[in-house]
């Protein structure tokens, strides 16, 4: 995956120890300290994703990620020690598209990354008509969902819905979102986002109550989980 990542750490340590394992991958990276230099970072080189520490000196990581967001559309991974839900749903709302807590295993790091440069070439290259979950196959292109050869009826707009979230895959989306983005606020009310949710985590998880696939992101919405993705997809 040839890919370039900007890293805004201002504790060296960490900062040094994340740089050096996304390069074992084969991705290049560079490592700024603050908010301010990765502005200017951003305007001087092209990156795919961006690895953002939250308490920064000067403007701080939710200041630095809504600046971002009036003209980058690049996935943002938040990295910080402030894991409280609020914080969480905070980055999530200013646009993040994933949230590590501190301490956190430079390994998931490195998961979490690929998993949103993959989503993210895929949207650009629109290489997403056959995606793979656990025992699932989604075509896309056929509007057929299957688990180990064996096809599962999935209606309309569960089907939409499912392929919304995949094709999304990481990213959090609150309700309103869902409703305007799948239904197009056509019919019925945001309500009906979370009947199909249950509705799909009925037909997809071995345990609704504790879903794999399909989270919840308490106070903000629903997001599909990226590690449950095949490698290749």
């Amino acid at each position: 995956m040839k890919a370039k990542v900007l890293i805004i750490e201002d504790e060296c340590e960490i900062g040094e120890l994340v740089t050096e394992y996304i390069e074992r991958e084969g991705i290049g990276a560079v490592l700024v300290e603050s908010g301010e230099e990765g502005l200017k970072r951003l305007e001087q080189e092209h990156f795919d994703l961006i690895v953002l520490d939250i308490n920064l000196p000067g403007i701080d990581g939710f200041e630095f990620l809504s600046r971002v967001r009036k003209e980058h559309d690049l996935p943002v991974v938040i990295v910080s020690a402030r894991n409280t839900d609020e914080d969480m749903v905070l980055g999530l709302g200013i646009g993040a598209d994933d949230f590590v807590t501190k301490p956190f295993s430079p390994k998931v790091l490195i998961a979490r990354v690929r998993a949103n440069l993959r989503r993210f070439f895929d949207s650009k290259t629109g290489n997403m008509k056959l995606l793979r979950f656990g025992p699932y196959l989604l075509d896309l292109e056929g509007n057929i969902l299957e688990r180990e050869g064996i096809r599962i009826s999935v209606p309309p707009k569960e089907f939409e819905l499912l392929s919304f979230l995949i094709k999304n895959r990481g990213k959090a989306m609150t309700p309103e979102t869902l409703y305007d983005r799948v239904w197009g606020r056509q019919y019925g009310d945001i309500a009906t986002v979370a009947i199909h949710i249950q509705r799909l985590r009925r037909r997809i998880e071995e345990d609704p109550a504790k879903p794999r696939y399909i989270e919840t992101i308490h106070g903000f919405g629903y997001r599909f989980n990226p590690d449950q993705m095949k490698e290749g997809q």
